[in-house]
């Protein structure tokens, strides 16, 4: 597998965002948007917005995006069709926190300073509905697979509520309390058979609902110490992988909802026994040589030795426990990063139920991303170089940038390329065969 990187672009505020149909990658420049074509990186849409973007997010359909210019309180969109096209959304003296689609790509929810209120704008008749006491301004939002209901925590004379509205006329189709002390957040199934709903990181607990409300499972792995840190659902919906601060990660089916996985990470590594390990490695260079020293992977045995940092007592938010969790497009492999072990990564075979890979990077690992359509892993580390897994291997690139360092990673939804974006500019990286 070979690498064919573009040359860099300029961004500014948000990280560039691919299209769901992969045709477009768009990025912002202080106030414009630039939509760029994906297979040749030429410019196809320039537009101007009235301050600096913030937020830019892709409808459904890929022809419509929207930018957030929440420092002025407002949204604008436009359209890849009719370039002429635009829409502007201003909530005055409101203000707006956030913005996002709905999954039909013809309405756009904004939420207010102070989580005021909710509001769904259409883009079709230019109507507005508004909804009350929304939790969080980012989260606490989910939708049905088939777009059809959404889900919204709400908060209300101190306790935690969720409501389901129907897209179609924003009616609510149930309300029911939840059984949290202070809710995190709610996750959608990808079946849409149900609701998880999980408590603030003081407690340790999860819970899952039908959406019209009915309990059906609630579990809470040991008390008196912080509790979930992250949670991701399989894609099938069959699964549910969840991280939390005691440094394990459990998996949950959908059919007895009880946890027949529990995934440890321990500093010391002895098992098992075919699990391997890939650890990056230094290349020697000339001493005259003005290139940046060049890594490789070197496989190793075991027992092995994982770095470990012990955060700080008196601290909040400590680095410590799971706090990455993703899957793979297949279902078949499980990624998870233990924050206070920042340059390992671990990789789960969930056919067999055990540690799969163990990678070990020199830096701390800044970004994740699984290809939504192959079997295949990216990573970077902050540095000139982007590290690749695959059931077949491992392997580490550099990108032939000057001062390019990658701090993020994100794959291109037909699974052809991904983006690399530093600080302030970005490149693609196009996969073809050696």
């Amino acid at each position: 597998m070979s690498l064919d990187f573009s040359e860099v672009y300029r961004c500014s505020g948000p990280k560039p965002v691919f299209s769901p149909n992969g045709r477009f990658l768009a990025s912002a420049v202080e106030f414009r948007l630039v939509v760029r074509d994906v297979d040749t990186l030429h410019v196809v849409h320039l537009f101007a917005c009235l301050d600096t973007v913030e937020d830019i997010q892709w409808a459904s359909d890929s022809n419509y995006v929207l930018c957030g210019l929440y420092k002025r309180a407002m949204v604008q969109a436009w359209c890849m069709d009719q370039p002429d096209w635009t829409c502007k959304i201003d909530e005055g003296p409101a203000g707006i926190s956030h913005a996002r689609w709905t999954p039909d790509g013809r309405q756009i929810i904004t939420v207010a300073d102070f989580n005021i209120r909710l509001t769904v704008w259409s883009l079709v008749n230019k109507s507005s509905t508004y909804l009350k006491a929304p939790k969080f301004p980012s989260k606490g939002l989910t939708f049905s697979p088939d777009g059809g209901f959404m889900a919204l925590a709400e908060r209300r004379e101190c306790k935690d509520f969720v409501s389901v509205f129907s897209t179609a006329a924003w009616k609510v189709a149930a309300h029911f309390p939840v059984a949290t002390e202070d809710l995190a957040d709610i996750s959608w199934s990808p079946d849409g058979g149900n609701l998880a709903v999980w408590d603030t990181i003081l407690e340790y607990r999860l819970l899952i609902y039908t959406p019209d409300g009915r309990l059906v499972m609630r579990y809470q792995a040991y008390e008196n110490a912080l509790g979930l840190k992250n949670l991701a659902w399989s894609p099938s919906g069959q699964l549910l992988a969840v991280g939390s601060y005691d440094q394990m990660a459990r998996v949950f089916n959908h059919i007895t909802w009880k946890p027949f996985a529990e995934f440890s990470h321990p500093a010391n590594l002895s098992a098992p026994k075919n699990v391997v390990v890939y650890m990056e490695a230094i290349e020697k260079k000339p001493p005259i040589s003005n290139e940046p020293a060049r890594s490789r992977y070197t496989v190793c045995g075991l027992p092995q030795t994982i770095p470990n940092h012990k955060p700080p007592n008196d601290k909040p938010n400590p680095k410590l426990g799971i706090g990455t969790v993703a899957w793979s497009g297949d279902n078949r492999y499980l990624v998870t990063r233990n924050d206070n072990m920042p340059t390992t990564v671990w990789i789960w075979d969930m056919s067999r139920l055990e540690l799969a890979t163990v990678l070990i990077q020199i830096d701390p690992v800044k970004s994740i991303d699984w290809d939504p359509v192959h079997c295949r892993l990216a990573l970077c580390t902050g540095g000139p170089k982007i590290f690749l897994w695959a059931p077949e291997g491992s392997s580490c690139v550099h990108i032939p940038l000057p001062d390019f360092q990658c701090c993020h990673v994100k794959w291109n939804p037909t699974g052809t390329a991904f983006v690399l974006t530093d600080r302030e500019t970005y490149c693609c990286a196009f996969l073809g065969t050696a």
